[in-house]
């Protein structure tokens, strides 16, 4: 398996000095060290000699990966020779995370399926070859703590293929400056550099990468995400709603490898985005062709199901296992914890598996392929040429209507099974409305954003209850287990009861906030 580091750096062009002077000695002198040296925390900086590097950069005839500012290279020479994937991490713009497999002539089975939610299985062709010659230093603190690295390169690019848009042999160089921090280093080290690199005159370049610069030097810059073609005029409906289509699009395909890595929460992340693109679907029916949405909504629907029986158990171990914890210990009688593994455990690792099935699938590949096509090739109704702040508060009101004729059914429902069944029918329709209000809010502004925070009220207290609901089940399976094992089942039954008096005080609560939902309505046209 491949391993993983989080590189956080930052990119810099190299001083003007040692474009005019030849050699990487130039480079990395002067300007450079003087203030790497006088940076705060900063004892020594030290040379590390130079490397020889030789990468070949690989992509599909269209782009794909440079499209998800994703980078896969093939590198000899250097302390790190190898394949290298890097991904971006959405919470750190400098930071991306890097994963290294042994040198090999072909790309390692483990990376290739890393890379499938963005190649679809299109094939891998060298791109770029890129040589490097790179002057390293590292920056330590006063007591020999690493900081830091800074590397220096001279960069020669050559296009090895003339696809997307590329001319195959053409070449470009250049000079730049890579900090890197160090992990564990403080957080505010490389502003803290980045100050006294701009006093030298030292600053950040525009490209994200070596990878990104290349392609754009020897060709027309790639593209960072598909886009339709023609794309609606802005402030449209139609313009509010791809927008949105498109960053759970991009979210769902970083989010299969986040899974197929086992990231925390990346299951139930992965869950929230098919939710959220067939909720959008669903609510803006006036601005998408139904006839094409609707398939593609079944697919999603599928793959949450395939990711459901794996969040729901770790979400399930997690509350139970906290109810244990702050459970005084006098009442927690037999071997608790360990009997609660024993029924978690399995029932996770065939989850697992079911999610890695569902991803490897030939269906799943379908379903990411029709979300490329929708992205590229939306069925827009005449309703999305309109202004957004006409249309969508009517897809709002819908939505609206919809939770309040839940909520009312199942309020008037004695307490029960059929009761709790059609309160959770009612948090799926909160949640739809939720994500129809957060869809809206870059176009209806703040009255989709308070209609958006009361309706998360309602949802979140119909998620203690069914929350409940699903833990009371678990708890008197536990018993049940307990018992048949010659445990005590006293601690399962105790835990029930505080489940149910949980439950009993959300419902309590939900005819208030009920009443202001239905009180103060979704925005109006206009805003």
């Amino acid at each position: 398996m491949a391993s993983v580091t989080r590189e956080t750096e930052r990119k810099y062009e190299a001083p003007a000095a040692a474009e005019e002077t030849d050699g990487p000695d130039a480079a990395a002198s002067g300007a450079l060290l003087d203030a790497l040296a006088r940076t705060e925390g900063v004892a020594r900086v030290t040379g590390r000699g130079v490397e020889e590097l030789d990468a070949t950069y690989f992509d599909t005839d269209d782009g794909r990966l440079a499209a998800a500012r994703t980078t896969l290279r093939r590198r000899t020479g250097g302390h790190d020779a190898g394949w290298h994937l890097k991904l971006p991490v959405p919470t750190d713009g400098d930071a991306r995370d890097e994963l290294h497999a042994p040198l090999a002539d072909t790309l390692p089975a483990d990376l290739a399926r890393l890379l499938r939610s963005r190649t679809r299985d299109a094939p891998l062709g060298p791109v770029l070859r890129l040589r490097t010659t790179r002057r390293r230093h590292t920056l330590h603190g006063a007591d020999g703590t690493l900081l830091a690295e800074a590397a220096t390169d001279t960069v020669r690019a050559e296009r090895l293929d003339g696809a997307p848009g590329g001319l195959a042999g053409a070449t470009t160089a250049w000079r730049e400056i890579e900090i890197e921090r160090a992990e564990g280093a403080p957080a505010s080290l490389l502003d803290r550099i980045e100050e006294r690199l701009t006093a030298a005159g030292i600053h950040r370049s525009k490209d994200r990468s070596k990878f990104a610069r290349a392609l754009t030097d020897t060709g027309p810059p790639p593209e960072t995400w598909p886009a339709p073609d023609p794309a609606p005029a802005p402030g449209t409906a139609g313009a509010e709603v791809l927008a949105h289509l498109a960053r759970w699009h991009r979210a769902l395909v970083a989010l299969d490898t986040d899974v197929r890595r086992d990231l925390p929460d990346s299951v139930h992340q992965l869950r929230v985005a098919t939710r959220r693109l067939r909720g959008a679907f669903k609510t803006y029916r006036k601005v998408l062709d139904r006839a094409v949405t609707d398939p593609v909504g079944e697919e999603l629907k599928w793959l949450a199901g395939e990711l459901a029986p794996a969040r729901d158990n770790e979400v399930l171990t997690a509350r139970l296992a906290h109810l244990l914890d702050t459970t005084d210990p006098a009442l927690v009688l037999g071997p608790a914890p360990a009997r609660l593994r024993l029924h978690s455990t399995p029932r996770a690792a065939e989850a697992r598996d079911r999610v890695r099935a569902a991803l490897d699938s030939p269906r799943h590949l379908a379903l990411l392929t029709a979300l490329a096509r929708l992205a590229t090739d939306p069925p827009l109704r005449p309703a999305a040429h309109r202004p957004a702040r006409e249309v969508l508060p009517a897809a709002l009101a819908r939505d609206h209507r919809r939770l309040a004729a839940r909520l009312d059914h199942a309020l008037a429902l004695p307490p029960g099974p059929g009761r709790d069944h059609a309160l959770h029918q009612a948090r799926k329709a909160a949640k739809r409305a939720r994500y129809a209000a957060e869809a809206a809010r870059p176009a209806l502004g703040k009255p989709a954003k308070r209609h958006r925070k009361r309706v998360k009220a309602v949802q979140q207290l119909l998620g203690v209850h069914q929350d409940s609901v699903v833990a009371r089940e678990a708890l008197r399976q536990l018993a049940v287990e307990a018992h048949g094992a010659g445990e005590s089942a006293f601690t399962w039954g105790l835990l029930y009861g505080t489940e149910q008096s949980r439950a009993e005080a959300a419902e309590r609560g939900l005819p208030e906030v009920s009443e202001k939902v239905r009180e103060e309505g979704p925005p109006g046209p206009g805003g």
